[in-house]
């Protein structure tokens, strides 16, 4: 029996125009408060969330291509992405000129994913924090528990996200989290000293399906302690997205059979 080709599906998230892959494999999907340019895919019809984009960042369109495109008949890969953050192929020059990314981005399946139901980004580490921004943004932590200026092993996700996104907000998120998931993210959160960032990921839309309707039901609820109006500054006014990353590196890992891929940052200045 002839085997079924499986193709790849990749968007890219964007408030602002990426005209160095507009020619590219990848499908542009506008979350920008101007009008969206030509051939963009706009997520401000149907169901959508359009309105907290602001808040939300790249999971506007998420929420959108689930509610609106999400086929389960469709058994491609399907991936998502952001303006400055790229899928690459496995091997690629360190140092990337303009013309090079159309070269390096991934275009197609790769055999090493066979056997896996889930691509998520190469993990960052968090225990190279230096100790003066420790001192500057991560005082109300360190004035609880001291050692993690001391211990670089006790630099946690915890740790590291309040000090950059309001001290005490994920305990608080965590608290309104379903049953299945709160202590065992609570230990992932207190523990990990690494997690795979930028809320990206490629994998069916079965698993799709699951991660999205846990993520936003966790989202909405966090929504009731949080609201919007007190969210301000560049570090607090997405919480939202900051929430899910954190989530999505801990849930993909439980629920998934998951490959940690390469991924790279580029801007077209």
């Amino acid at each position: 029996m002839e085997k079924k080709v499986v193709n790849l599906e990749l968007f890219c998230v964007t408030n602002k125009p990426v005209e160095f892959i507009e020619n590219s494999f990848y499908k542009l999907a506008w979350v920008g408060s101007e009008k969206a340019p030509k051939d963009y895919i706009r997520c401000d019809m149907g169901e959508n969330i359009f309105f907290k984009e602001k808040y939300y960042s790249e999971l506007t369109f998420q929420y959108w291509y689930w509610k609106n495109l999400l086929n389960f008949e469709n058994k491609n890969w399907i991936g998502f992405c952001q303006k400055r953050r790229f899928w690459t192929k496995k091997n690629y020059p360190v140092k990337l000129r303009d013309q090079d990314i159309n070269q390096i981005i991934l275009d197609k399946p790769q055999e090493e994913w066979e056997d896996f139901e889930s691509i998520i980004c190469k993990p960052i580490e968090l225990n190279q924090i230096k100790k003066i921004k420790m001192i500057k943004r991560g005082y109300k932590s360190l004035l609880k528990n001291p050692l993690p200026f001391f211990d670089k092993n006790k630099r946690t996700i915890k740790f590291h996200f309040d000090m950059h996104h309001g001290y005490g907000n994920i305990d608080k998120a965590i608290d309104v989290m379903s049953n299945k998931d709160r202590e065992d993210f609570r230990e992932y959160l207190n523990v990990n000293t690494s997690f795979n960032p930028h809320i990206m990921f490629i994998s069916k839309n079965e698993i799709i399906d699951k991660w999205f309707n846990d993520l936003f039901v966790w989202l909405f609820e966090c929504e009731k302690i949080f609201g919007f109006k007190d969210l301000d500054g560049y570090d607090t006014k997405r919480l939202y997205a900051y929430l899910a990353e954190r989530y999505l590196s801990f849930w993909f890992k439980k629920y998934t059979k998951y490959l940690e891929w390469e991924w790279v940052f580029f801007e077209n200045n």
